[in-house]
């Protein structure tokens, strides 16, 4: 409520302020108010529709959706407080003698709705940032009531303070006020910067800088007045994670130095470009050592050939794009030949020993993309249909029992005693896992359909037999693709260092030594100055009260 309290009386302040200046530029010069009050009622109107307008299109999105929007509403909201604070620091001073000049400006064209555009876009401007500030507040807070109180409260007493300085019966040390109010939303929107970091994850859109960073359970417990000021009004959350403390920092601490920096420490015009430039270098040669000097945390390579389990020795894969070919390597005695791959070659070593390689050719049509332990992996399973000449035509029920581990059901030793006439459908599958050409888990199983018939079985009875004729042991591909896992976020974690700050000091250095270009440019641009004025320091302090209290005499 605190925070929404504020927003709405420093907005509506600022919109009443405007209006007040330019409603008594227009009363001394006896033209209509008419034109005035319909432009700011149509930019009030505008604005309660666009917060509205945002907040229904929200609501009519998906979970993932809505999070992305907040995320974009977080952001603008937080580019509108933050030109706010710079625009009034800077203009606060000289804001009742500019709208004057433009209102001269206006009113000498000789219509009266030149001055009523002035208003609308004044208010529209402030409506627009103040829909879009208070809903990301509202959003990030834990009772939207109390929020939309709070509000409605601060714009009503904005509303009286900006009449009472129309009327002449309120003063009020303008330069004071907005420096305050500027400060305490400087918190407010470092907080929004945090909100709608948070969002961004649960959006699925930033996924690095997500470890916790401190506990502060302690300092906001739930249900506290505590917990209120630090969660609910400044919006840190009880528990930071790395990149939303780093956004925090990098947001509040330079646009406080903005906001609070004394106008005696302004270097003078001359000196801007310098400074500017000397910023420009600091955040590039930061830039430089962080890309520099944070390792880049290489991820875990898996081998391209891995031992198996079962009637194979090992597997080799060979990825091709999205084809690739899979050797594997069999083992079994000389009088036993072992199904390895379609192409098996068999050779027999000198301890008599039959070893075996099958070559399988896994074509682009069997390709696809999976996630392993949230890692992305390639995937391809071919299932064929492969002979059954070796399989026998006839089985007991004691071979029966040898196949499946007991009586298959369906079947009764002493209704049923065998021997029974077998047919038998063979399916292999092969399926291959690869993370970058690295086997992570391949396994070849084997479907035996069985259809038994006679040996006292008054009808045919079909069962089905599945088993791995070899495959990578489960908890090696789980003990890989985890490892994998552990590399990538750490890779990912480190990106934020090493190259997405980077980036962002880049940016700041190359905005930096572009303005630094632009105020060379103008100081040597000749400029006319009253003399005995210092240009860059504006006029006295007091100037805004005393020059808004001038004008609605």
């Amino acid at each position: 409520m605190i925070a929404t309290l504020v927003i709405g009386l420093r907005e509506g302040l600022e919109a009443t302020l405007i209006v007040g200046i330019i409603a008594a530029f227009l009363r001394r010069n006896r033209a209509p108010l008419t034109p005035m009050w319909t432009g700011v009622g149509v930019a009030v109107a505008l604005s309660i529709a666009v917060g509205f307008g945002l907040q229904l299109v929200e609501q009519a999105l998906p979970q993932a959706e809505q999070e992305g929007m907040e995320t974009v509403i977080g952001a603008v909201a937080v580019v509108f407080v933050t030109g706010m604070v710079v625009w009034m620091r800077t203009h606060a001073r000289t804001l009742s003698r500019d709208l004057q000049a433009s209102a001269s400006a206006a009113l000498g064209r000789g219509t009266a709705w030149a001055l009523a555009g002035m208003a609308f876009l004044a208010v529209l401007k402030e409506g627009f940032e103040t829909a879009v500030f208070l809903l990301a507040t509202f959003q990030a807070s834990t009772d939207t009531g109390t929020a939309a109180l709070g509000a409605v409260i601060g714009i009503a007493v904005a509303v009286l303070i900006g009449y009472g300085i129309y009327t002449g019966g309120v003063r009020l040390d303008l330069g004071r006020f907005f420096t305050v109010t500027g400060v305490f939303l400087v918190f407010v929107a470092g907080g929004l910067v945090l909100t709608a970091l948070r969002h961004a994850h649960e959006a699925g859109r930033l996924v690095i800088g997500q470890q916790r960073t401190v506990d502060l359970g302690w300092l906001a417990p739930n249900g506290s007045v505590r917990g209120a000021l630090v969660t609910g009004v400044l919006g840190i959350p009880a528990d930071p994670r790395v990149v939303e403390v780093l956004g925090w920092v990098l947001y509040v601490v330079p646009v406080l130095a903005v906001a609070l920096w004394p106008r005696a420490w302004r270097p003078s015009p001359r000196r801007v470009p310098r400074v500017r430039a000397v910023l420009a270098a600091a955040f590039a040669a930061t830039a430089v050592v962080l890309a520099v000097a944070v390792p880049s945390g290489g991820g875990t390579e898996l081998p391209r050939t891995v031992a198996v389990t079962g009637d194979a020795r090992a597997v080799t894969a060979s990825v091709d794009g999205d084809a690739a070919v899979l050797r594997v390597a069999g083992r079994g005695r000389e009088e036993g030949p072992t199904r390895s791959g379609t192409g098996a070659s068999r050779s027999l070593r000198s301890d008599g020993t039959a070893e075996t390689e099958g070559r399988i050719t896994l074509p682009a049509s069997a390709h696809r993309r999976v996630a392993r332990a949230g890692t992305s992996a390639d995937q391809w399973q071919v299932t064929e249909d492969v002979p059954s000449a070796d399989r026998p035509a006839s089985l007991t029920l004691d071979q029966l029992i040898g196949l499946f581990g007991r009586v298959p059901v369906g079947v009764s030793p002493s209704t049923n005693p065998g021997p029974f006439a077998a047919d038998w459908t063979v399916r292999d599958t092969v399926t291959l896992t690869t993370v970058q050409g690295g086997v992570l888990e391949a396994t070849g199983s084997e479907r035996d359909v069985l259809t038994l018939r006679g040996g006292g079985l008054p009808a045919a009875r079909t069962t089905t037999l599945d088993r791995d004729v070899w495959t990578v042991p489960p908890a090696d591909a789980d003990r890989a693709a985890a490892d994998l896992a552990a590399a990538q976020t750490r890779a990912a974690e480190l990106r934020l260092w090493n190259a997405w700050l980077p980036l962002a000091l880049l940016v700041a250095a190359a905005a930096q030594a572009a303005l630094a270009l632009r105020d060379r440019r103008r100081v040597r641009t000749p400029t006319t100055t009253t003399p005995g004025t210092d240009p860059s320091r504006g006029p006295p302090a007091d100037v805004p009260a005393r020059s808004l209290d001038h004008a609605v005499r």
